[in-house]
């Protein structure tokens, strides 16, 4: 599958890194900059969410209801008086240790056998400058299992600090080391906006491991090929970041199984993981809001809405 070259990406919320790295911050200027291309399109955003709900949450949950959410980050009926809710990606901002693209696939299902709260992700991509959907731009994901494991990772613990992993792996170039342990591929994949600059992916609420928030890794491609087994063979980065959930919704889920089972570490919560606290500067939003399924328990299946806006001067050619 192939798509035109498109002039897109970029901007974001999260400044810096998931773990240690080279990577380079946007100047003050940038981050003004990127926050008042935000800015500009805070309406478009709350129409476009608006509209996504009503469309789509009956289309395919027939009954259900959309009046419970459960967004705390804003005041009064969120989906009509939404002044900021972007999340602005950036390729300054690393992927971490746990991207592998040999596993990343092109699928709207993720969830493989992993156990845990189905979350369904509907996600919207415009364009910062115009406040316009974008068309088949390839929306990626990757994130831990119920208990802070990552496939194609699974032989590192998620209970020990990153940096005394690579002490006890020998690594001291962690720009260039291979650290994938298995060919494993859950709660990993990809999936092309549609005409109305939107997609779809389905996978469980995350987990945790040390030192992080609850959060899901995501980039966007442009100018992307698959391979015959499903793969990206190239494409273009033009956005890098992670999206977050609520603390009180955080709380919720962790209290139920499998979650509730990983005791080995206390979990970081957004108010103490430093690189939330740099993916909400500025405006910026990546937080996702979420609707029950049934229009009542979050506990059953969740459908996630978040708008990713993208800066098209900032693309990264891999």
């Amino acid at each position: 599958m192939h798509f035109p070259k498109l002039l897109v990406l970029a901007g974001v919320a999260t400044m810096a890194t998931a773990h240690p790295g080279p990577h380079h911050e946007p100047s003050k200027r940038e981050l003004s900059r990127r926050s008042n291309l935000s800015a500009r399109c805070s309406d478009h955003v709350g129409n476009y969410n608006a509209k996504r709900i009503k469309r789509n949450l009956h289309k395919r949950f027939p009954g259900a209801t959309s009046n419970t959410t459960y967004q705390i980050q804003t005041e009064g009926n969120y989906y009509n008086t939404i002044q900021n809710d972007t999340c602005v990606l950036t390729p300054e901002v690393i992927e971490g240790p746990y991207i592998w693209s040999q596993s990343q696939t092109l699928r709207q299902d993720m969830t493989e056998d992993q156990p845990g709260v189905p979350l369904w992700l509907d996600v919207g991509v415009l364009d910062m400058e115009t406040c316009e959907p974008l068309e088949g731009v390839l929306v990626d994901f990757w994130h831990c299992n119920a208990t802070g494991s990552y496939s194609s990772f699974t032989g590192l613990s998620p209970n020990t600090p990153f940096s005394e992993l690579l002490e006890q792996l020998n690594v001291t170039d962690f720009a260039t080391a291979d650290l994938h342990t298995d060919d494993t591929t859950f709660l990993r994949g990809m999936w092309p906006t549609d005409k109305h600059g939107m997609m779809e992916m389905k996978t469980i609420f995350p987990g945790f491991y040390v030192e992080r928030s609850i959060h899901i890794h995501v980039q966007v491609h442009t100018d992307w090929t698959v391979r015959g087994n499903g793969t990206m063979a190239y494409g273009k980065t033009v956005s890098t970041g992670q999206l977050y959930f609520d603390e009180p919704l955080s709380q919720k889920i962790m209290a139920l199984e499998p979650y509730v089972s990983h005791t080995e570490v206390n979990r970081t919560t957004n108010a103490v993981d430093g690189i939330f606290s740099g993916g909400t500067a500025n405006g910026y939003n990546p937080i996702v809001s979420v609707v029950p399924v049934d229009g009542n328990d979050v506990t059953k299946g969740m459908i996630g809405y978040i708008t990713i806006g993208v800066d098209k001067t900032a693309v990264e050619d891999e």
